[in-house]
């Protein structure tokens, strides 16, 4: 591989010198290393120093849907062959993964090597801090920084609401930007395009969020198609129905994704903590350290809420998140614990054929 024809191409990507250490055992088999653009039923679409290639990822592909080849991946392609097929994909430095509608419990991994996460909330609607909450959460746990962007602040009549609305989201997301943005007059554009103007961003939100929009701004083109919302409950039609990663003009790399209707915590305890920080510092001063915040008395969370400093509702969202990242933990264990189940009693029926058999061979004697 020419390394400099590789950095040349791949730096507007996010190649650098780590990932190019990290692929000189692939470079020795004379792969070719490129980051999956999209991902499309076992195929992606992967850039490389000699363009934009199609590539098979049958070789990659385990049972395990947390280890698929997936939008952001830096990969090891064959330089040659048809079909091409991706070898290998370098250890993923963050990933954003939520859990999937299936009753297996399984984890859902929407995009690899972020450095921003960007949760995108209409203004055309009335905002949900619970969802934000939520997003902020699988965010914190994927190793990316959280930014919130509350498009189609043309929409708000005045700009005192506006700056309500901001410090509303600020409240729910301690350590997080958030940044009003109109990509009708072009407010806050700026703002988010120092953002993301550094490293790899995943665009985040449901349908109608506006990420299309943000997209074709951040781009300074119409490439992403944008649907009109409906009238009746400000939310739009899904648009965008693969993650796509695309190099930014300014620099950067932005990662668009289709709306999410559902947005499962996935063995996130950490970044629920991370997005109600200021609650589990009160509970560091709570009189017992397994205080559940109910009715213990020398409860800090409690009085904290008693005296106005924590508002109920960020109490009972971080209940209820908790709640659920514990059962969906549960049921990952418990998953395990029956594939050990049934693991011993594989072995168990085969140590027991041994000995049949080793009896068999005695009385035969």
């Amino acid at each position: 591989m020419n390394s400099i024809s590789a950095f040349s191409t791949l730096a507007p990507y996010g190649w650098d010198e780590a990932w190019a250490e990290a692929f000189t055992p692939y470079d020795a088999e004379g792969l070719l290393p490129g980051r999956v653009v999209r991902v499309d039923r076992g195929q992606c679409d992967v850039v490389t120093a000699d363009g934009i290639l199609r590539a098979d990822t049958a070789f990659v592909t385990p049972h395990d849907p947390m280890r698929v080849v997936c939008t952001g991946d830096w990969v090891a392609v064959e330089p040659g062959g048809n079909p091409r097929y991706v070898r290998a994909y370098l250890p993923r430095r963050t990933a954003f993964v939520r859990s999937t509608s299936s009753k297996r419990s399984e984890g859902q991994i929407l995009a690899a090597n972020v450095d921003h996460a960007i949760v995108a909330v209409s203004l055309a609607v009335e905002l949900d801090l619970g969802r934000i909450e939520r997003f902020l959460a699988l965010a914190w746990e994927s190793g990316a920084q959280p930014v919130v962007v509350l498009s189609k602040a043309d929409l708000v009549p005045d700009a005192v609401t506006l700056s309500h609305l901001v410090q509303d989201t600020e409240t729910s997301a301690p350590g997080v930007p958030v940044v009003p943005v109109s990509s009708v007059d072009g407010d806050g554009l700026d703002v988010l395009a120092a953002i993301v103007g550094g490293g790899t961003s995943v665009l985040l939100g449901q349908s109608g969020a506006g990420k299309s929009t943000l997209a074709n701004a951040l781009l300074g083109e119409d490439v992403m198609t944008v649907q009109a919302i409906r009238d009746a409950d400000g939310k739009g039609r899904h648009t965008t129905t693969t993650r796509n990663l695309l190099a930014l003009p300014g620099g950067g790399v932005l990662i668009d994704t289709p709306g999410l209707r559902g947005v499962g915590l996935w063995d996130a305890e950490t970044g629920v903590g991370q997005v109600f920080s200021e609650i589990e510092e009160l509970a560091e001063r709570c009189r017992f350290h397994d205080c559940a915040h109910e009715a213990e008395p020398g409860c800090a969370v409690l009085a904290a809420i008693e005296t106005g400093e924590l508002p109920e509702r960020r109490l009972d969202s971080y209940r209820k998140l908790l709640r659920e990242n514990q059962r969906i933990v549960a049921k990952t264990d418990a998953r395990l614990r029956a594939e050990i189940r049934k693991d011993w009693k594989r072995k168990g029926a085969i140590g027991r054929a041994a000995m049949e058999a080793k009896r068999g061979s005695h009385w035969r004697s």
